[in-house]
């Protein structure tokens, strides 16, 4: 596995990755959806980091913003099925808070839907914080958890 900021010759697959997702289906992704959504990202400059194993990708997004006292946001860590529990997303989510961290952000900040215990508890084991609960705020019928972690600047 290597793990390499993504290309706009990744969108495809990216893309795919996001709209098989249980999660991101629920959420109203699409495959053009998340391809716009991709496309976006890249104009925007977020970081977007894949994880490849041959052909198969995961990902990392992250959105630096100076809100939150110099915050990055984790949008989306998102790890392909034949690759979880294997140390990808422990992988993507370190590299991505070095990046943020050398880039100035002072602290990751993220959202996690309530009822993924399983991401809550990786979290959690990554030295995330539960900052509290946000009912409705990405979508009118899901909860979300925020969660924080400040990070040592390298």
């Amino acid at each position: 596995m290597t793990i390499v900021p993504a290309k706009r010759a990744h969108l495809p697959a990216l893309a795919a990755l996001m709209s098989a997702s249980p999660l991101l289906r629920r959420y109203g992704v699409t495959a053009p959806r998340a391809r716009e959504s991709l496309r976006e990202a890249f104009g925007n400059g977020d970081t977007l980091l894949i994880a490849v194993d041959g052909a198969t990708v995961s990902l990392a997004w992250v959105i630096a913003t100076n809100a939150l006292d110099r915050s990055a946001y984790l949008r989306l860590l998102l790890v392909a099925p034949g690759q979880r529990s294997r140390g990808v997303g422990a992988a993507l989510l370190s590299d991505a808070e070095r990046r943020a961290s050398t880039a100035g952000s002072r602290h990751m900040i993220l959202l996690v839907t309530t009822t993924n215990r399983r991401a809550r508890a990786f979290y959690v084991s990554r030295g995330y914080r539960y900052v509290g609960a946000l009912p409705g705020f990405a979508r009118p019928r899901f909860s979300e958890a925020l969660y924080v972690k400040s990070m040592q600047r390298s």
